[in-house]
């Protein structure tokens, strides 16, 4: 009777999920040439190192990755992601760099069941009133980071603070973050060109300013010159630099003594103190002879996301909305830690501080400062999202 139930179970299942398919085809869309390209292909590392450990399959289905470059360009964004749905007939687009190119996607998402999950980008009109059911985001609200060290300086009492940061909607939402919880007085506020890389004038206006400390955002090689350029300067001793996304696993080592003291704010970084997330880094710095950054790992989750809502509808990703329905609510185990989606799709995590500091053989290593200085944190938009909490 045992086995004819246990048969009976497993035919209902099937029933219910349909047929396995034969092929599970990825578009990875994301911004892998010109300056920020080390944002990029540390996504497409993480996401391939992934599938590789699963032996080429998510959720046990045979999986072809199909990459394409959005050149940061909104107008090439839209080109790709029309080839990756008319001619590849992808069944799932991850990737997805940065929040204004994610904004020009919104009608192709709109005008699809496809899920798509992002692993970097996260535009806070996606996480409130044009949250999609089949738009998922395995990384943070942007402002969610900025919020974080927000909190920090607010603690430390540090005021006023100067803020540098390129000019374009990621860094609006952080600063729109920051300032969320930061109460203090900001002695100078700087927006610079997405591709400058000297950044001379704003420094010595930075320098001259009654500031106590910077908070940066720069991500990719700007963050390389950035960081290089505020100790040319020598503002490391006389200003504290606090930042998100600019001192970055990838580009440390690049950027030498110049990051050494920095205070960063992040969800991940490869100090984190947890099995998944050694395993990850071990299995990274092995392949790629590089330490992943937060970016990898984010990018990593979303390939486990995908192989355990696959591996939820048995193999079946024909119905697009049933296999959204399963990429929100699959138990994943992230190198995070703890991780859930909001109803907004978006991610509700611990966020840390951390002090770059030198580690084993003068290695510049990720040290906790502060753990959970925001715990359990839900991004501030959700409330503006229609879709139902999950359960309700």
């Amino acid at each position: 009777m045992r086995r004819t139930l246990a048969l009976t179970l497993g035919l209902a299942a099937a029933a219910a999920c349909g047929t396995a398919a034969a092929e599970l085809r990825i578009g990875f869309l994301a911004t892998l040439s010109g300056p920020s390209a080390d944002v990029g292909q540390d996504q497409y590392d993480g996401f391939m190192l992934a599938v590789e450990q699963m032996q080429g399959k998510l959720g046990g289905v045979a999986t072809r990755v199909v990459r394409e470059d959005d050149q940061m360009k909104p107008e090439i964004a839209v080109q790709a992601l029309t080839k990756l749905l008319d001619r590849d007939k992808v069944d799932v687009v991850t990737g997805l760099t940065y929040a204004n190119v994610l904004m020009a996607l919104q009608g192709k998402i709109a005008g699809t069941d496809i899920p798509f999950i992002g692993s970097v980008a996260g535009p806070s009109p996606t996480a409130g009133a044009q949250c999609k059911p089949n738009l998922f985001i395995t990384s943070w609200q942007s402002d969610a980071t900025a919020e974080a060290m927000g909190k920090y300086l607010q603690d430390k009492g540090i005021d006023p603070i100067a803020i540098l940061a390129p000019n374009f909607l990621g860094s609006k939402d952080k600063v729109t973050g920051l300032k969320r919880f930061y109460r203090g007085k900001i002695a100078q506020e700087t927006y610079t060109p997405l591709t400058q890389l000297d950044f001379s004038a704003e420094l010595s206006a930075t320098g001259n300013s009654s500031a106590k400390g910077l908070f940066a955002f720069f991500p990719g090689s700007q963050g390389v010159s950035f960081v290089r350029q505020y100790q040319q300067f020598g503002m490391l001793q006389k200003l504290p630099m606090y930042s998100v996304h600019t001192v970055e696993p990838g580009s440390v080592n690049a950027m030498g003594k110049a990051g050494v003291g920095a205070i960063v704010a992040e969800s991940w970084q490869p100090g984190a103190d947890n099995d998944e997330s050694r395993r990850f880094v071990a299995a990274f710095e092995k392949k790629y002879k590089r330490t992943p950054t937060s970016y990898a790992a984010f990018s990593y989750d979303a390939a486990m996301l995908i192989d355990a809502a696959v591996r939820a509808r048995s193999g079946d990703v024909s119905d697009r909305r049933a296999l959204a329905a399963a990429l929100r609510g699959a138990p994943f185990k992230s190198v995070r830690g703890p991780f859930r989606f909001n109803r907004n799709n978006y991610p509700v995590q611990n966020y840390h501080i951390y002090q770059v500091v030198e580690g084993t053989g003068g290695k510049p290593a990720f040290k906790v400062l502060v753990p959970n200085v925001l715990a359990d944190h839900e991004d501030a938009y959700a409330r503006d999202c229609a879709l139902k909490a999950e359960g309700a």
